[in-house]
């Protein structure tokens, strides 16, 4: 790839650079095209040294805003690098998609990460009754090292990150890559995200013109159900994004607030195509940042304000939602002092930096979202009644997953298929017929966690799924894998259950048939005691001998 002079980079364009130096160099090249109208984007196929001297003798005539790596590669350049360097990690539900390939592959498998181990695996193994060895390493030497004692104890197949993947496949055991495109994908949003703060603090006094890295990616399809409630929700986004007016979301945790302020500001007639470019969509949580710290991101401060603050000084998040949308999430949190300043912004359109006295002019659409109940908090002088009336000129209530259970199983189906199809794996023919079987064991729990619990229920579900291809989603397996529900609803445990009614005859001789008759195997998988399957097959007609 020909690199491009620095002079004929745009100027507010990110510069950043990707460093690997194994197979993750495919996952990096096809998530850059992703991003490939958001930022400059330069893969480097170095490692360890070699970047680190390559990268410092670039730095001394070329701009980089941030660096991507993963692994001990990225957690080397991290502590050996004078520009910020996002380092992709591997999630939890990376390693039990990776692990269930591996197990597709061989019941002797290893998961060897960096430095920490996975604690997380232990439940995974006791579900499945599996023995995963599970081991760290620090340097490369170290990692071959391990692998070959890996192999000499008979294991076939290692999961882990590029290194260990190659290195495994060198010792001619099967390597199974750990990350996935999410992750990859977050480490370039993150990469994004931090060299637009660097370039706001590289500001001085100019507006700058915020690109679309600063975009809502939700668009108001994405809020699903086909409830009263839900359609009510749509109608009102899709009124309320005519108009410049305040919007004041309330709902409850994981109701989808900000997803639902994202579809607002999409939905606005000028947010189509490539105008979204020129209208930024930047939120902030009220709640996650200190009094001091919310007040400059929000307002940005003058050279020499505080004790530490950049030369220059910083715009601020207003500055950046210039012509935009702002989404001010857990407004409840908001200190009292700054909810005075926050009001003199709604009401003159001008912020004054922390330190200066020069107003600078700000056109921006402020959407305010809360868990809280902000009458009550009025009430008790926490916030104020002029900005709670000032923020809620439009106000838009998200129902919670408990008052739409009608729209429970259409969302179960699609979050499960959806992790489903994350893991490679094809969902079976009937889901739809299994889902609403277990259709009123889900309605039944309160979900605290609304949608967003749902979500992650579906994606533990998938892993089980996947595990064992040959298994129906039944109501027992959803209790065995989600104990929250039963302990929800005052119930012992599923696997104390001396008799589990959900089990049925057809549940069982599909559990016999997964497990070529073993009765021990099918009895663990339908969350029942031997004896309690024994049983059902003497009342079924079958042989309980």
């Amino acid at each position: 790839m020909k690199r491009p002079a620095p002079a004929d980079r745009a100027a507010d364009k990110p510069v950043i650079w990707t460093v690997s130096v194994s197979r993750l160099s495919e996952l990096f090249r096809d998530i850059t095209l992703e991003f490939d109208d958001l930022a400059d984007i330069e893969p480097i196929q170095l490692g360890f040294d070699d970047a680190v001297r390559h990268i410092r003798e670039r730095l001394a005539g070329e701009r980089c805003d941030a660096v991507i790596s993963a692994g001990s590669n990225g957690a080397y350049l991290k502590s050996r690098l004078p520009v910020p360097v996002i380092v992709a990690r591997a999630s939890g539900f990376d390693a039990m998609q990776a692990l269930a390939r591996a197990r597709k592959i061989t019941p002797r498998i290893a998961l060897v990460t960096y430095q920490e181990a996975m604690p997380a695996l232990a439940e995974f193994q006791r579900t499945f009754g599996l023995d995963i060895v599970q081991r760290t390493y620090a340097t490369e030497e170290d990692a071959r090292a391990v692998v070959n004692d890996l192999k000499a104890s008979g294991i076939e197949a290692i999961v882990g990150a590029g290194l260990i993947t190659d290195l495994a496949e060198e010792a001619g055991l099967h390597g199974v890559f750990i990350y996935s495109s999410a992750s990859v994908r977050q480490a370039f949003d993150d990469a994004l995200e931090l060299a637009r703060l660097t370039q706001l603090e590289s500001t001085r006094g100019r507006h700058l013109p915020v690109a679309d890295t600063l975009r809502a990616r939700h668009h108001i399809r994405d809020l699903r159900g086909d409830s009263p409630a839900m359609e009510a929700v749509r109608q009102s986004i899709t009124l309320f994004a005519r108009s410049p007016a305040t919007v004041l979301i309330q709902g409850e945790t994981g109701s989808g607030k900000e997803l639902a302020a994202q579809a607002i500001h999409r939905a606005h007639p000028l947010m189509q195509g490539k105008a979204q470019a020129a209208h930024p969509f930047v939120a902030v949580n009220c709640g996650a940042l200190a009094e001091s710290l919310l007040e400059s991101e929000l307002f940005g401060y003058e050279e020499g304000a505080f004790t530490g603050s950049r030369r220059g000084g910083r715009a601020g998040l207003f500055e950046a939602a210039h012509r935009g949308t702002l989404l001010l999430d857990e407004i409840g949190e908001m200190p009292l002092p700054l909810q005075t300043r926050l009001l003199r912004v709604l009401e003159e359109r001008e912020v004054v930096r922390v330190g200066g006295t020069r107003p600078i002019p700000v056109n921006v659409r402020i959407i305010s979202a809360t868990h809280c109940d902000l009458d009550a908090r009025v009430r008790e002088g926490r916030f104020r009644a002029d900005l709670y009336y000032r923020l809620g000129v439009l106000r838009l209530r998200l129902p919670p997953l408990r008052e739409r259970r009608e729209d429970i199983p259409a969302l179960a189906e699609w979050h499960l298929k959806h992790a489903l199809a994350a893991l490679d794996v094809r969902p079976h023919a009937n889901l739809n017929a299994e889902i609403a079987r277990c259709g009123p064991l889900l309605a039944s729990y309160a979900w605290p966690g609304n949608v967003r619990e749902l979500r992650n229920m579906m994606e533990r579900l998938a892993l089980f799924l996947a595990a064992e291809p040959l298994q129906a989603l039944t109501p027992a397996l959803i209790l065995a894998v989600a104990p929250e529900i039963t302990s929800a609803q005052g119930m012992p445990p599923v696997l104390d259950t001396p008799a589990a009614p959900t089990a049925g005859a057809d549940d069982i001789r599909a559990a016999l048939q997964r497990h070529r008759g073993n009765r021990a195997a099918a009895a663990r998988q339908l969350g029942i005691s031997r004896t309690t399957l024994w049983r059902k097959l003497k009342e079924d007609g079958g042989d309980g001998a």
